[in-house]
């Protein structure tokens, strides 16, 4: 298990570095050519179009009316979100790697390790749903990329839905199947593990 945590370590720091989504020459592009350039992205999910569409919260309550300068300071929120939502993904892989050690002890009878491991898992699932707030109500980049084939957008966002699945099943199976519960937690951290990493590649 230590060997583990030392690679999954060594991976997580070669990941280190948040991609930037948006460049100034877009918003030069916006202000010179603003009938040719829309100020949303064709396509965005659902918690992003229910804050942040043309007809969303946002909008309406104008907080941050449909504008240049409105997207601009959008784009500097969603970085600050973005990156955050790194950080606290971070963060969360080693409450799992630290829950995982103390729930193999429990498995070995050691029920000294309770306690912790429970405390743990509570730190552990806020974060994972804090980071999954943040980067599911960030403001929409400008431009929605459409490419063909596999990249790392998408594997992130396919593992998303493997480890978001897996998280829900690991809190509802704690207590009444432990073999199902340890099946979702190793799929919840193997996926997630893996969405972290897929953002370097």
């Amino acid at each position: 298990m230590i060997k583990l945590f030392y690679i999954v370590i060594s991976l997580v720091v070669l990941t280190q570095g948040v991609h930037g989504q948006v460049s100034e020459s877009l918003f030069d592009e916006i202000e010179n050519k603003p009938t040719e350039v829309k100020l949303l992205p064709e396509s965005m999910i659902f918690t992003q179009s229910i804050l942040w569409g043309e007809k969303g919260l946002m909008r309406k309550t104008n907080l941050f009316p449909l504008s240049i300068e409105s997207r601009e300071r959008e784009m500097k929120i969603r970085r600050g979100m973005l990156t955050a939502h790194q950080l606290i993904g971070y963060a969360t892989l080693l409450g799992m790697i630290v829950q995982g050690i103390t729930g193999v002890q429990l498995y070995k009878g050691n029920d000294r390790f309770e306690d912790l491991h429970e405390s743990i898992g509570a730190f552990t699932t806020a974060s994972y749903f804090t980071g999954a707030g943040l980067s599911l109500f960030a403001p929409p980049p400008l431009l929605s990329i459409k490419s063909k084939g596999l990249n790392s957008i998408k594997a992130h966002r396919w593992l998303a839905t493997v480890h978001f699945s897996a998280m829900i099943a690991t809190n509802l199976l704690s207590e009444s199947n432990k073999s199902y519960h340890r099946a979702a937690s190793f799929t919840l951290f193997g996926s997630y593990t893996l969405a972290i990493i897929s953002f370097k590649f």
